[in-house]
This record gives structure tokens, C-alpha cells and sequence, in this order.
């Protein structure tokens, strides 16, 4: 299934989408909760339920009647990893540094913020996020189901199914910041998109590639800046699996429903690492700019940005 969240008439509500049109779960069937996050929380009940309530109805209305959200518009938390290494090795060797070793030890993750969660659309910035305003091309994973301590073999058990994730990123403050040997913060906190629906990973059977370090996914991704291609790599490529980012992430902690894991940057996946290579020559995004990113499987989301009133 793909799963949206979606405002009508100011109210929020959930649904299934199939060629643009949308199943009203709840309407549908008033056992089917009414908001992604509890949907999340009642499990596999809730999952078969939404599947027999498309089996059995005809879609609702058209996507185009209703405002698309972020398909976890209150995820309970919101963790980034860095697990692509074309893009760590290139984006230090562009500003003159190694490799570092500590990569290949652990895949690493920073918190951000769950409160500033968007859909397709508008990414509202201030001056200060102009210095050089960057997109992140990104997967994320949503966890379907509570665990602690979590290993390889059973991590992505735990996962529900994928959406596409734009951590927009203010250059200019996460590099002063992180000189102070903390992760990133206010370089990051703005604003993160998701969507434009959260794929089951049973849609993606057909691009998956098993092992024992986890489950990856040949899916092809793609980032275009005002209709230009500038990224382009494959989901198969992260050097960490969401599976090993999970034991990670669940060592000595519960994960819950509704908890969103990022990839991280892929190969190519910003400006800083293209501008770094030449690809593109000191290119930042500006108020009036779009972002398009695109995965296989997973759709296409666009977001513009606008100067905050």
C-alpha cells in the first residue's frame, strides 16, 4: 500500500492512494484510525484492516481535492544516519580532509527536529538559512512496531515501509556550529520534507536485495533543482543497511511506531559535495527555487522556497 496523510477541510485523516486517487480509511471503515501515528501504533490489525477497506470500496476522491501532508506528520522522533560513503569521502576530500576510519566502525545518526516536519510544498526560510541553503537527497524508514536492542537479523522486521526525505540543510550555520565538536542543530532544525506517501516494503519486494548485513534496495534516486538534474544514485549503494542502522539506533533504547530513520545523503546527493566536485560551480538554493527529489518505488516530491512572512 501507499499511505498518505492529507487535510481536508482543514481537518487531518489518513488514507491509501492508488493512480491519484485516495481511499478515506476512516471513513471507510471507523475502525481505522484517523491519523498515521495511532494507524502506526495499532500494528499488523490496523494494516489488514486498510488493506480489506481498499479491496473492498472504490476510491474516495482525487488526490487533487485535498492538501497532501507529510505521510508521518508527527513522527515521534526523527533520526538522520550518514550511511552513503561516495558522499562522506567526497564531501571531506573536498574540503581537504581523510577519510575518517570511525565510518566504517559504526553508522552514526544525529537527532532533528520532529517538529518542523513538512509534506510537499512551500519550506518557509529566514536570512540566516539563505547561507548556503542546501537540499539532502534521502530515504527514510519508518518503524512500524516497538523493540529494544535490536539485531541485524530481525531490524527490518521492524520496519513498516520507506518515503523520500529532504533534510534541507543551512550550510553556513551547521559549519559554525559544528567547529564546537557537536552534531548539527540549528543548521538543520527548519525544516525536513517527506513523502509524498510511505511505501509498505511489500511494494518493494521486486528491488530488494537480501544479505546478512540487512536488506538493501535497488532503487534508482534522483534530485532536480528547478527542473535540472543535478544527483542521481541508487539506494543499494548505502554502506550501512537500515537494518544495521537499527541495532544501532536500539542499543540500550526502545524505538517505537512512528520513530522515522534517514538514510543520509547519497552519491551526489547535495550541493556542498557537487559544488565541491565541480559538478555544480557555488550553486545554493534561493527563495523561488524547487526541489524535486525522485525515487524508484516511491514517487516524486517537490517542495519550493519561500522567504517566512
Amino acid at each position: 500500500m501507499k499511505l498518505v496523510s492529507f487535510k481536508q477541510n482543514q481537518v487531518e485523516k489518513i488514507g491509501a492512494i492508488e493512480d491519484g486517487m485516495i481511499y478515506d480509511l476512516h471513513a471507510l471503515n471507523p475502525i481505522i484510525s484517523d491519523n498515521m501515528l495511532e494507524f502506526l501504533r495499532g500494528g499488523e490489525k490496523q494494516i489488514q484492516l486498510a488493506e480489506a477497506a481498499v479491496q473492498k470500496n472504490e476510491p474516495t476522491f482525487s488526490s487533487d481535492s485535498v492538501e497532501l501532508l507529510s505521510p508521518m506528520p508527527n513522527p515521534v522522533s526523527v533520526r538522520d544516519a550518514y550511511a552513503f560513503r561516495q558522499h562522506v569521502e567526497t564531501a571531506r576530500r573536498n574540503r581537504g580532509l581523510e577519510m575518517i576510519p570511525e565510518f566504517d566502525e559504526i553508522p552514526i545518526f544525529y537527532f532533528t527536529n520532529h517538529n518542523a516536519v513538512f509534506g510537499e510544498g512551500d519550506i518557509q526560510v529566514l536570512p540566516k538559512h539563505l547561507e548556503k541553503l542546501d537540499f539532502e537527497l534521502e530515504c527514510a524508514a519508518v518503524i512500524g512496531k516497538a523493540g529494544r536492542n535490536i539485531s541485524v537479523s530481525e531490524a527490518d522486521e521492524y520496519i513498516l515501509g520507506f518515503m523520500i526525505m529532504n533534510d534541507f540543510s543551512a550550510r553556513g550555520l551547521q559549519m559554525q556550529e559544528m567547529k564546537l565538536n557537536l552534531g548539527p542543530a540549528k543548521g538543520k532544525d527548519f525544516g525536513t520534507s517527506f513523502g509524498p506517501w510511505l511505501v509498505t516494503k511489500d511494494e518493494l519486494e521486486p528491488f530488494k536485495i537480501s544479505s546478512t548485513e540487512g536488506d538493501r534496495y535497488d532503487l534508482n534516486m534522483k534530485a532536480f533543482v528547478n527542473d535540472i538534474q543535478v544527483s542521481e544514485d541508487s539506494l543499494a549503494n548505502m554502506t550501512w543497511t537500515f537494518a544495521q542502522i537499527i541495532e544501532r539506533v536500539s542499543y540500550g533504547v526502545d524505538i517505537f511506531p512512528g520513530d522515522i530513520i534517514g538514510s543520509g545523503t547519497c552519491g551526489t546527493g547535495c550541493f556542498l559535495e557537487l559544488n565541491g566536485s565541480g559538478i555544480t560551480n557555488n550553486q545554493w538554493l534561493q527563495p523561488g527555487d524547487s526541489v524535486t527529489l525522485e525515487i524508484d518505488g516511491l514517487g516524486s516530491l517537490k517542495n519550493q522556497i519561500v522567504m517566512s512572512a
